[in-house]
């Protein structure tokens, strides 16, 4: 018998109303394709022309997007690849509400146009009162590009040659760092640099002098670097790349370099992420002088940077809404964490 020509033709598989009402949630192209492959089945004749209907319903994917929840069983709070810091109940609700049409460079009070996420950078500029102005892109290397493409393109960029570090995926932050026009006037040793080095460096065509923090790459034994309060001193701006995105000091991580810290010690300006401790969305942050940070925003680059109103919601109610998740798994407590993940572990293992 030929099973071909018994296998529903399409539209009459569509028009079930299961399919239907997935169409209109999923869009026509993915249902189509799952009744695609569902009517192969049938003419290699692993299932009958009457369970295409049913096939195609149960190859259905959950929604459209191709991410999926997982859960970070791995130990490791910020997991780059699970896509770190998961957001809070405000955020995500924050962002739902921002889905639609929102007042996002619009003032609704006088009807005119507003500054784009004012609410988002004031939240901001309160959490960290020592910045004297703040501006938001969409990641930490954004921030480091706009900073260096902004202050010293054409110019030097003076870094120790201990903190020449990849950060990821192969990016490379002299790589990152050269891409904006900027010169590197690499000082010191991989594990000694002293503030002697970045002194003699220092002339009129130094753009800044950078402080990267290397993240999990460490030197240990006979080393040395230069901090903020030393390099403040040098009479040009002095940028800190804290990368985890503390904008104060969190006393269980009391090696990690917070942006109100750095700050205080002299720094002019600082960038960090948005999605690592700070617990919010993807951004990057850019804190400190108000001309300093001027100068970024006024940029043209600043415009190919910038964040979405999604960031935006997501961002702010992080910075005034309860403690997000990342923050809140630091003091979880142990015994407890067993207690889930044995309950969790019972309930896949049923499933």
């Amino acid at each position: 018998m030929d099973l071909r020509r018994r296998v529903p033709r399409t539209d009459a598989v569509l028009a079930d109303p299961r399919l239907a009402e997935a169409a209109g949630r999923l869009g026509r192209a993915v249902v189509k394709e799952a009744v695609a492959r569902a009517q192969e089945r049938a003419r290699r004749g692993e299932i009958g022309p009457e369970e295409v209907a049913d096939a195609a319903v149960t190859a259905l994917p959950a929604r459209a997007a191709g991410l999926r929840p997982v859960l970070n069983a791995t130990g490791v709070l910020v997991h780059t690849n699970l896509g770190r810091a998961p957001l809070s109940a405000a955020a995500v609700e924050a962002m739902a509400a921002a889905a639609g049409h929102a007042d996002v460079e619009f003032d609704l009070a006088s009807g005119a146009r507003a500054r784009r996420g004012r609410s988002t950078l004031d939240a901001l500029a309160r959490a960290v009162p020592a910045a004297g102005d703040v501006h938001v892109v969409n990641n930490n290397a954004a921030a480091l590009v706009l900073a260096a493409t902004a202050l010293a393109a054409g110019r030097e960029i003076v870094i120790s040659r201990g903190e020449l570090v990849e950060i990821g995926d192969g990016f490379r932050i002299p790589d990152l760092l050269v891409s904006t026009g900027a010169r590197l006037r690499e000082v010191g040793t991989t594990n000694r640099t002293s503030v002697r080095d970045y002194a003699d460096a220092i002339g009129p065509e130094t753009g800044f002098v950078l402080k990267v923090h290397p993240s999990n790459f460490r030197i240990e034994g006979f080393t040395g670097s230069a901090q903020v309060p030393e390099l403040a001193g040098l009479g040009v701006p002095v940028v800190v790349d804290i990368g985890s995105g503390l904008l104060t000091r969190e006393p269980l991580l009391p090696a990690e370099p917070d942006a109100t810290g750095m700050l205080q010690a002299g720094a002019d300006l600082v960038t960090a992420s948005g999605d690592k401790l700070l617990g919010g969305p993807q951004a990057g942050l850019l804190l400190g002088r108000h001309d300093l940070v001027e100068r970024c925003r006024r940029h043209p680059l600043a415009r190919a940077l910038r964040v979405d109103k999604l960031t935006l919601a997501a961002l702010e109610a992080t910075l005034r809404g309860p403690v997000p998740p990342v923050r809140r798994a630091l003091r979880a407590d142990p015994a407890a964490l067993a207690e889930r993940a044995a309950a969790l572990a019972g309930r896949l293992s049923a499933e």
